[in-house]
C-alpha cells in the first residue's frame, strides 16, 4: 500500500534553465537527434543476418564518436540484467551487454559535445540517493554538464530476484523514484547538511560537493503510465515515449498526438516544459523496394526463439508502454519501424514532428554501415526539411539561468 507523504518543494533549476548549457544548447534544434547504443548482444534485433554490431565497448565509442562528428545531440544506453542464455535462440538475444552506467560515464572523457546519457535501475540493489548524488555530480563535472541519467525503476518480473528482492508494485516504485529524485535534487542544492528520516531512505548530515554545473544533470524519464508521467514531467527534462499503438507509423501518427498532449497538460501544471522523444528502427536503403528487401532479409533470418523468449520477458511484466505492440514484423525491434528510401524516412520524421514528438533516438540493424548511410543520404535531408540547423556552439559556458538578465 502506498504511503502519503510530503516532500519539500526544490528550488533547483534544470540544465536548461542555463543559456550556456550543453542541454541548452541541443533544445535549439527544431527536432532532437539521438543514438540508441547496442552496449547489448544483438541490439535490438534477433536475426542471424551477418552484421557488424557488436556490444563491445570500442564498437559502441567509435558509433558515439561518429554520431558527434556528424551532429547528433546525444547518445543513450539501455540498462537490462538478463540470466543466462539471454532471452534465448541460438543467439543467445542480449545474453551479454556492458553496464550503461559504466560504459556511458567512460565516454565522457572520449568526446567534446554530445550529450551522454545512462540508464541505471534506482531500486535494484543498495542504491542510495546520496550515492547517485555524489557520482552524477562527478560525472557532471567530467563531461561538462554533457551526462544526464534515466532513472528506471524496473518493470521486469525476474530481475529483482538477482539482487534478493521482491517486485515492487508499480505505483508504489514511481512513489518511491519521487522520493530519490526529490533527494538527489535536496543534495545537488543544499549549502548545508541533510538530515531526513526517511521515508525509504535516510541520511544524517548528508553533503555533497562539487555542485553540478548546470544546476543538476540531465534527467530523462522512460515511462507511459499515468504514475511514471507524473513522475517524469516533475523531474525531466526529456520524456522516452513509444507509440500507444504499435510499431507502424501509420498507427502511432494517431496515437501519438493525444499521448504527448497529457505529458504536456501534467508538465504545465507542474510549470515546466518536456521535450519527448521516440525510437524508430531505421532500415532505409536507395530505394524503398531495397529497404523492404532489407527488412524481410532480417526477418528471414530471425531467431525466433529469442523473439519470443523477449515478448515473453514483456509479458511477464508490468511496462504499460508496450502493452498494445502488434506482432507484425516484431522481430526486427525498436518502438516504431521506417522502412524506405531517404525521402520516406524524412517524411516519417515530419510526421512524427507534426504529431507532437519533439525528436527520435534511432536504432539501426547494421549499426555502422546504416549510421553512415543515414549520414550520406537521410541527415541532409533533414537539414533541407527544417528539422535540423547547424550547431552553434554557446559561447562560454555560462552558469548564469538563461532567464536572468
Amino acid at each position: 500500500m502506498s504511503q502519503h507523504f510530503s516532500l519539500p518543494s526544490s528550488p533547483l533549476l534544470s540544465p536548461g534553465d542555463f543559456a550556456g548549457s550543453p542541454l541548452s544548447r541541443v533544445l535549439r534544434q527544431p527536432f532532437l537527434l539521438g543514438l540508441f547504443l547496442p552496449i547489448q548482444a544483438g541490439g535490438w534485433t534477433p536475426s542471424t543476418l551477418p552484421r557488424t554490431t557488436s556490444w563491445t565497448f570500442d564498437y559502441n565509442l567509435a558509433l558515439t564518436r561518429r554520431a558527434e562528428e556528424l551532429g547528433f545531440d546525444l547518445v543513450f544506453g539501455l540498462a537490462q540484467w538478463a540470466s543466462k542464455g539471454g532471452y534465448g535462440g541460438t543467439t543467445k538475444y542480449r545474453e551479454t551487454s556492458l553496464d550503461s552506467f559504466i560504459a556511458t560515464a567512460a565516454l565522457a572523457g572520449a568526446t567534446e559535445r554530445i550529450l551522454l546519457i545512462s540508464t541505471l535501475h534506482i531500486l535494484y540493489g543498495p542504491w542510495h540517493p546520496v550515492h547517485l548524488a555524489k557520482f552524477g555530480a562527478t560525472l557532471d563535472h567530467i563531461a561538462r554538464g554533457r551526462w544526464g541519467i534515466n532513472m528506471v525503476t524496473g518493470y521486469a518480473a525476474r530481475e529483482p530476484a538477482m539482487f534478493g528482492m521482491t517486485k515492487v508494485e508499480h505505483d508504489l516504485r514511481y512513489e518511491m523514484a519521487e522520493v530519490f529524485a526529490s533527494r538527489l535534487a535536496q543534495l545537488w542544492s543544499s549549502n548545508e547538511n541533510l538530515t531526513v528520516d526517511g521515508p525509504y531512505w535516510s541520511m544524517e548530515d548528508a553533503f555533497v560537493t562539487p555542485k553540478p554545473r548546470f544546476g543538476r544533470p540531465i534527467m530523462v524519464n522512460a515511462s507511459g503510465s499515468a504514475a511514471g508521467i507524473r513522475y517524469g514531467v516533475r523531474h525531466s527534462d526529456i520524456m522516452f515515449i513509444t507509440s500507444p499503438a504499435g510499431n507502424q507509423l501509420e498507427d502511432a501518427v494517431v496515437s501519438v498526438p493525444g499521448h504527448v498532449a497529457a505529458i504536456r497538460t501534467a508538465a504545465a501544471a507542474e510549470g515546466r516544459q518536456v521535450r519527448t522523444i521516440i525510437n524508430p528502427m531505421i532500415l532505409c536503403r536507395d530505394t524503398e523496394r531495397e529497404a523492404i528487401a532489407y527488412r524481410d532479409a532480417i526477418e528471414a533470418a530471425a531467431d525466433t526463439e529469442a523473439v519470443e523468449g523477449f515478448a515473453e520477458h514483456g509479458r511477464r511484466g508490468d511496462a504499460q508502454a508496450w502493452r498494445n505492440q502488434r506482432r507484425l514484423h516484431r522481430a526486427i525491434g525498436g518502438n516504431l519501424h521506417l522502412v524506405g528510401a531517404p525521402e520516406q524516412i524524412v517524411e516519417g520524421f515530419l510526421k512524427l514532428r507534426d504529431a507532437g514528438v519533439d525528436g527520435v533516438q534511432l536504432t539501426f540493424y547494421d549499426f555502422a554501415p546504416d549510421l553512415e548511410h543515414f549520414a550520406e543520404k537521410v541527415l541532409p535531408l533533414m537539414y533541407q526539411a527544417g528539422l535540423r540547423l547547424p550547431d552553434v556552439p554557446t559561447a562560454a559556458a555560462s552558469r548564469q539561468p538563461a532567464f536572468a538578465g
